[in-house]
Parts: C-alpha cells; structure tokens; sequence
C-alpha cells in the first residue's frame, strides 16, 4: 500500500497543486487515461468544495489531501477544518429548479465519477474510491 498526503491553504489557486498532484499520481502509478480523467474532475470538485464550502476561503484553514493506493483500488481522502454538513441537506442538482443554477453539481459529478463516496466526520471528510480493475 503506498500513501502521499499533501495540505494545502485554503485559496482556490491552490488548485493547480492538487492537479499536479494528480499528474504525479498518474505517471508514478501508470494510471489509465479514463481513470486519470474521473479522479481528476472528482478530486478537484472535492478540494474545491473544501476550500469554498468547508474552509469558507480561509487561507489559514488548511485542505488535507491523501491518497492512498492498492493493487485493487486508489482512494483519495479530502479533509477540510470546516464546520461539515448534512448531506441530506443538500438540493438535487437534477430538479427543474435548480438545471439553471451554476452550482450545487459537486457531490453529484463525484457520486458519478467515483465507484464509492464516503462522507466522514459531519462531512468535513470525503472519502473517493476508484476501483483499478
């Protein structure tokens, strides 16, 4: 089992760290292209989520990155130092009302795009696992 964490503060530039991260990831490990591809939109909605929703743009709270991979799996853990949320909560991206809004599909693109999600800790934890077989 190999594990790499990074953290980084909580600015929506800081994207840009976790792609490369993901670049990484990809080559080291010789992950396929179409895995590559769901992971990359999947985390990045994710960190994004953490810095905006979690961390409310606070650059001194912190969006703890990890993945860990397997022969079976790689799985990325996104943790933020928010105050978490109810996923029940949350609108359905799909309902008539809300097709026009430009947000709200994070959660739903990562439920699509991963082979499991996992909320942990009121929310202020995302766990993404993608099947490598």
């Amino acid at each position: 089992m190999n594990t790499i964490s990074i953290e980084i503060p909580s600015l929506v530039e800081n994207i840009r760290i976790v792609e490369s991260f993901i670049d990484n990831a990809k080559e080291k490990y010789q992950l396929d292209d179409d895995l590559y591809g769901n992971i990359m939109i999947a985390v990045i909605e994710s960190v994004n989520n953490a810095i905006i929703h979690g961390n409310q743009l606070a650059k001194e709270k912190f969006v703890h990155l990890s993945m860990i991979l397997d022969e079976n799996s790689v799985c990325f853990l996104i943790k933020d130092e928010g105050n978490g949320f109810i996923i029940s909560d949350l609108p359905d991206p799909t309902a008539p009302e809300n097709l026009t809004k430009t947000g709200g599909r994070g959660i739903f693109l990562m439920k699509h795009l991963a082979d499991e999600v996992n909320f942990k800790e009121n929310g202020q934890e995302v766990q993404l696992t993608f099947y490598l077989n």
